[in-house]
């Protein structure tokens, strides 16, 4: 459904052209919109309402019916009489109609793709309704999803929509409060570094909006309208785990999260078992400041020891110590693959295992 803020801003602009006052009525004569110096009889609307005219002057004023789908929705009053006010309340009142019916395809196609990234069409549904919303089915789409600290208290949405109001093909959704979605259509042949580009573009935009608390996620790029579902649910992971282990990131790809995608699965009493069998009593984040950026760095530096005591500023020797110390502390030896992808695995274990442990509380 149209909105009054929405027809008040028409209204408003038609009387800005054509200098004409105008009044939206309900049928049952209740004002909807009005440009302020008008006024109008809310019975007599109500009587002509009622009557089979569809426009009629009536005390000084040009009445004409707005029809949605052959139902009565509202009654536009146009202030003045003769032919020249007739003609421009009858453009006004088209206009009206024509903003409605914009509006309620903008609603079904929203309601459509959020139907579509919750799997709740049938397969054969969702190619006879997007046929009938001349919706393309077979063209490259991502969906990105937004997050801002601002959450529901802010605009989001209609900013975003704002943002994309001139691409016909992308679609700019919610299901929820905290987060927009967006169903972006893709040129052929456009790359993965592209969309990073559109993604950078978005946060700079929410930046200069003054937004706070950024991230943004997409999934793969789909093929076929079927599969915009599955874009959808790897753009939500990508919200998540990018949190998780990629936390100083404000735009993360799915095809970025590695085995980061894979721990967010696992039940937190597996991560338990598992973190107990390799350190028993003890965690592999206990350590001081100093071991946990040596190990950091390290791994930084594909397990390069040389390399790690260089970017350190610490002899060789130190670093050989210091992984030393921590093979007898841990029974693991970092220069070893196997221990250290087992260590590395423990650490990203524990980091998720605290996400998790946050919304307990």
């Amino acid at each position: 459904m149209i909105s009054n803020q929405t027809l008040q801003s028409t209204i408003e602009g038609l009387k800005a052209i054509a200098r004409v006052e105008f009044c939206i009525m309900d049928t049952e004569g209740k004002e909807v919109a009005s440009t302020g110096n008008i006024s109008v009889n809310g019975g007599a609307v109500a009587e002509f309402a009622k009557s089979p005219a569809d426009s009629q002057e009536i005390q000084g004023c040009q009445y004409f019916k707005i029809y949605d789908e052959q139902q009565l929705e509202y009654v536009m009053v146009t202030a003045g009489t003769g032919e020249d006010v007739y003609t421009i309340g009858k453009m006004a009142a088209f206009q009206v109609q024509n903003l409605m019916v914009a509006y309620k395809e903008r609603f079904d196609k929203d309601n459509f793709i959020k139907n579509l990234l919750l799997d709740n069409l049938l397969l054969i549904d969702i190619y006879s309704r997007a046929k009938k919303l001349h919706i393309q089915t077979d063209v490259n789409r991502v969906v990105m999803i937004v997050e801002t600290e601002n959450g529901k208290d802010s605009n989001i949405l209609e900013m975003m929509r704002s943002y994309y109001s001139n691409n016909s093909g992308d679609f700019v959704t919610a299901v929820d409060e905290n987060n927009v979605i967006i169903v972006k259509d893709l040129s052929e042949g456009e790359s993965m570094k592209e969309i990073e580009k559109t993604a950078a573009g978005i946060e700079k935009f929410l930046q200069k909006e003054h937004m706070s608390g950024i991230h943004i996620a997409y999934g793969t790029v789909v093929k076929e309208i079927k599969e915009v579902s599955r874009s959808y649910k790897e753009a939500k992971m990508a919200l998540d785990v990018g949190k998780i282990f990629f936390d100083e990131k404000n735009v993360i790809a799915y095809s970025e999260l590695g085995i980061g995608r894979l721990i967010y699965q696992l039940p937190i009493p597996l991560c338990k078992m598992f973190i107990r069998e390799i350190f028993g009593d003890k965690s592999p984040d206990d350590f001081d400041e100093e071991t946990l950026v040596t190990i950091n760095k390290f791994f930084e530096n594909s397990l390069n020891v040389s390399e790690t005591s260089r970017q350190l500023f610490i002899h060789r020797n130190t670093l050989v110590y210091r992984l030393d110390k921590l093979q007898k502390r841990t029974g693991l030896d970092l220069r070893v693959f196997e221990d250290a992808i087992t260590f590395r695995i423990a650490l990203m274990v524990v980091k998720y295992m605290k996400y998790m442990e946050s919304f307990e509380y």
